[in-house]
Formats: structure tokens, sequence, C-alpha cells
């Protein structure tokens, strides 16, 4: 399931450089940084490999060197619901980290993906270490609970074209939104809670009333004031 396994105990520089930027490590001090560092494991995924799976105990907290991924749950009727999708710089699984908990989701490679793990064990050992650690695991830990309200407020209460107009607004760089490669429309339906169907519809509704232009690539923000308030619609 898992390789590009670095040996343990070697100081990666790039190690330090991504730990460093990660919320839970940056107030350390260098000594105690490189401690961390040390301990890191460097792990190498192709597009569809399993990176954890939802229900096993938890390894560590993962952090993101390069490519993306996803973090899902399946329904018993193979429904995909997709959490969240993670990139460069973000860190998954503290939840289980810190509570003992098994891994609350499954996290699946989209493309070529480069992750570091950091042993549960030596979180553990750095929070009682670090006991001003534990205000920025309280504010990490309820910004992903607070993410997840909102998921549930968005798949509860708004319809599909709603949540994709959000969608939209959210991840548009310069009115634009680039589709990776693995951004087909049965992944963006997985992350909205819907099928590819009814996004497909919802797709052509927005450009067909103007409020965007879709591309193979990308899709253009055409009437942001107009996405703006679709997005808002409960």
């Amino acid at each position: 399931m898992m390789n590009g396994m670095t040996s343990r105990g070697i100081i990666s520089p790039k190690a330090l450089k991504i730990l460093s930027a990660v919320p839970y490590f940056s107030g350390l001090d260098s000594d105690t940084l490189t401690a961390v560092a040390r301990t890191a494991i460097r792990r190498k995924f192709a597009p569809g490999q399993v990176v954890l799976i939802e229900g096993q105990p938890a390894a560590g907290l993962f952090v993101v060197e390069s490519g993306w991924l996803k973090a899902n749950k399946i329904s018993t009727e193979g429904r995909e619901q997709v959490l969240q999708t993670l990139g460069s710089g973000d860190s998954f699984n503290a939840v289980s980290v810190f509570t003992g908990a098994p891994n609350p989701a499954t996290v699946e490679a989209l493309e070529k993906a480069v992750v570091w793990l950091v042993p549960r064990q030596e979180m553990l050992d750095l929070l009682d270490k670090n006991p001003t650690l534990a205000r920025v695991i309280i504010q990490e830990l309820a910004g992903q609970v607070t993410h997840l309200i909102e998921l549930v407020e968005d798949l509860s209460l708004r319809s599909v074209e709603s949540r994709l107009a959000r969608l939209l607004l959210e991840h548009a760089r310069d009115a634009t939104l680039l589709r990776h490669r693995w951004a087909t429309q049965a992944e963006m339906a997985a992350r909205l809670g819907t099928v590819p169907d009814v996004l497909n519809r919802a797709l052509r509704k927005l450009a067909a009333e103007g409020h965007i232009q879709v591309a193979r690539h990308q899709i253009q923000i055409i009437d942001r004031q107009g996405l703006e308030e679709i997005a808002q619609v409960q």
C-alpha cells in the first residue's frame, strides 16, 4: 500500500522546510523541530493509491509535500462523499492522532503525491513537552470541525446548484477554476454530494444563464455577483 519510505533518523533539509510551515510545528525551536524531522518518514504514492484506510489505527500525522489527495467516505451502496481535497502544505489525520480514535476517513492520492508521516507517539510526546502546543492543536481541530459543520449545512440545506456556485467561488483564482487532470465530473460530484448527471445539469444551467463558461480544462466565472447570489440560496 505504501512505498518510497525513507530511513528514519536521517535529517532531511526538505523535511525541516516542509514541517516548519505546518502550524503544529511552526512555533518549535530549531532543536525540537530537528528532533521531529528525524522521526519523519517520506512516502510516495501513485495515482489511486490509498494512503490510509478509514477505521484502521492512526499511524501518525501526515503532511503533504506535493501532489493532490482526497479524504473520502464510501457508503454501503458505494456512494462516495469527498470530505476534503489536500494539497502541498496541508496536514491530515490530526483528530485520530490526538484522540486515539481510528482513522475517520480514507485518504487516496489523486495524482502522484509525496507525504511525510510523523509517528503518533512523536506527536504525543511533543504535546507533553510543549504544553503551549495545545492551543495550536485546539485551533486547528476547531477549524476542521467548522469545515465539517459547513459541509453538513451545504449537503442538508443547499441545492446542488448552490453548492456548485459556492465551490467555484471558493476555489477560483482570478475568476478561473483550473481543472486538474483528475478533476472529472465524477470527482466534482463526489465533492458536492451528488452524481455526475445532476452536476452536469447544474453546470449547463449556470452556463446558459451566463454565470460561467465551461471549457475542457477550466471554468471561467463570467458573472461573479450572480454566482454569489446563487451560492447564498438555501
